[in-house]
């Protein structure tokens, strides 16, 4: 995870990196005072037992015990510590990538991770509060279809527009699986590997749509029906196992998620090609 500027009051340099916790949480024990901040999905924080804040600046004494509880809404907490974890980047990134073995090693139990020199060694009197909105009661991801939309069949873009789905448990941060009505596809046999940019939404042979998130393979062979945009993505990264999910495909020219009418002249329930 990097962070940016600042989180809800803690100064950090940017480009700085934090801890990424996914449902379970943590506990760290820092070797020297410090200032950390915990956001993204709400959980219960403590300090040597006792609650402590969330979404705000918390000081840490050498010693002592900060733990993450489970989520409470989403799926994803973050830590974020003044001056920001300093494991030595790779190709740009702190990140572990498990689909390649970049980066540092996966955190176990015990590990030790260096800290960078924090711009401020107190919390802010007055820090920012960012308020947190609960998940909505249905994910809706708007999708630009293409590039390989024309490998299914306009039943199954129809199906794409109008189907109901939800998160599967077997997602994580590769992608977001899907449970719900399969894709058919139009033509047999297989792509050669191409491009995967972040958001495509490929289709496996089992015709149920996968949303590439922040850890998705950089090429792949299976067709990409749509691309969800960026902005939308943060939204389907804290979506909980069993969410209700729609897909909205972008008519060409509405700039906005179509229902699957008032597309293609030829097929009036097939979206247009943005």
């Amino acid at each position: 995870m990097r962070i940016s500027s600042s989180v809800r009051g803690l100064p950090v340099a940017a480009g700085a990196a934090g801890l990424e916790t996914t449902v379970n949480g943590c506990a760290v024990r820092p070797r020297c005072p410090v200032t950390v901040a915990v956001t993204g999905a709400p959980c219960r924080v403590t300090l040597d037992g006792r609650p402590a804040a969330w979404g705000a600046a918390v000081r840490v004494p050498a010693g002592s015990v900060l733990e993450l509880g489970p989520a409470v809404r989403g799926v994803r907490s973050y830590l974020a510590v003044g001056g920001g974890v300093a494991a030595a980047p790779v190709l740009g990134s702190r990140s572990t990538d498990l689909l390649s073995g970049l980066g540092p090693a996966p955190l176990t139990d015990g590990a030790v991770l260096p800290l960078g020199t924090p711009g401020s060694t107190a919390a802010p009197a007055h820090p920012d509060v960012v308020p947190c909105r609960s998940p909505p009661a249905e994910l809706v991801l708007p999708v630009l279809l293409g590039p390989r939309d024309d490998w299914f069949t306009p039943a199954s873009l129809r199906t794409l527009a109008t189907g109901h789905y939800r998160v599967a448990s077997a997602g994580n941060r590769i992608g977001l699986r899907t449970e719900g009505p399969p894709l058919q596809r139009s033509r047999p046999g297989e792509l050669p590997s191409e491009g995967m940019p972040l958001g495509a939404v490929q289709v496996p042979p089992d015709g149920r749509p996968v949303v590439f998130l922040a850890d998705h393979p950089t090429t792949g062979g299976y067709p990409v029906v749509g691309v969800v945009p960026e902005v939308h993505l943060p939204a389907a990264a804290q979506a909980v196992p069993g969410a209700p999910l729609r897909f909205a495909p972008v008519c060409r020219g509405s700039g906005r998620g179509g229902g699957g009418r008032g597309g293609g002249r030829d097929d009036p329930g097939r979206p247009e090609r943005p």
